[in-house]
């Protein structure tokens, strides 16, 4: 049975309460004597190792430096507010419209210096031309069962918001499966405008294309989920039924080493552009 995101949320929830738990512990200090450092009632101690009330950012610096372990908090604080909001669930992203969620991230991403994208499946958000991207987010509307169907309109978003591409202050770092080249998701003439305008993107100072071959030998990494990292601060993750947002350091640094791994099994240049010819021929 799948897990729910509220189900996953309320896991995420234990395991930084059991965390502030243990720490309590291992120093050998009680309830009481927690909530007596802390300047609080004993019951909000217990009611925070059992996960019913979620700490604050305050709450966890406290419990920290009373157990003379500070240097820890900032890792446990990420972690807490990952836990509350880790999951935006898709009916919530897109209740008012796909364009709307297009809108949405235009702003953040000219905030954000260095992109880092890794796609099993499809081609990068920002790498895709309107017809392809039309077709993605009218397969998205149709599963969401959307009361409109606004995905032309949100494909021409889609494509504004890329400009961010072409905005100097960004760097940009794909990297593809070679598969993700083959997944019609729209009509041919459409799918080979896309795969021509990923050689054109290819060439561009500011990116930098890798494509990870179908072939390519004893694979230190099975193709993963596909996810963004924007700078070394959040990670997204796009699930059926959520988007991820991860912030904790210790969990992006595991996505960035992740990442750093599959670029590493990635062609580039001319071998790269081989691919996508490979995958233009295939169409015809």
């Amino acid at each position: 049975m799948p897990i729910s995101p509220s189900t996953s949320a309320q896991a995420a929830r234990k395991v930084v309460a059991a965390r502030l738990r243990d720490i309590r512990k291992g120093v050998g200090l009680t309830v009481t004597e927690l909530a007596d450092r802390c300047d609080w009632h004993h019951s909000k101690t217990s009611r925070i190792e059992n996960a019913r009330t979620a700490p604050t950012a305050t709450d966890i610096r406290r419990w920290c430096r009373a157990c003379d372990v500070a240097d820890l908090a900032d890792d446990l604080v990420a972690q807490s507010l990952h836990a509350e909001s880790m999951y935006t669930e898709w009916r919530t992203q897109v209740r008012h419209g796909l364009k709307q969620l297009q809108d949405s991230s235009v702003s953040f991403f000219r905030e954000t210096e260095l992109f880092r994208v890794y796609s099993s499946s499809l081609v990068p958000g920002l790498l895709q031309t309107e017809g392809y991207a039309g077709g993605v987010l009218s397969i998205s509307a149709d599963f969401r069962e959307l009361p409109r169907d606004d995905s032309a309109e949100a494909a021409r978003a889609r494509v504004a918001r890329s400009a961010v591409v072409h905005e100097p202050g960004h760097r940009f770092v794909f990297v593809v499966e070679e598969t993700a080249l083959r997944h019609q998701v729209c009509d041919s003439e459409a799918m080979a405008a896309q795969l021509g305008h990923l050689l054109t993107a290819g060439a561009m100072s500011q990116v930098s294309l890798g494509i990870i071959p179908m072939d390519v030998p004893q694979r230190p990494q099975w193709p993963r989920e596909t996810f963004h990292v924007y700078d070394d601060r959040l990670v997204s993750v796009e699930l059926v039924s959520a988007r991820v947002r991860i912030t904790t350091p210790s969990e992006v640094r595991l996505y960035l080493r992740a990442f750093e791994q599959l670029r590493a099994m990635a062609v580039y240049g001319a071998d790269a552009r081989a691919l996508v010819l490979k995958a233009i021929e295939a169409l015809r």
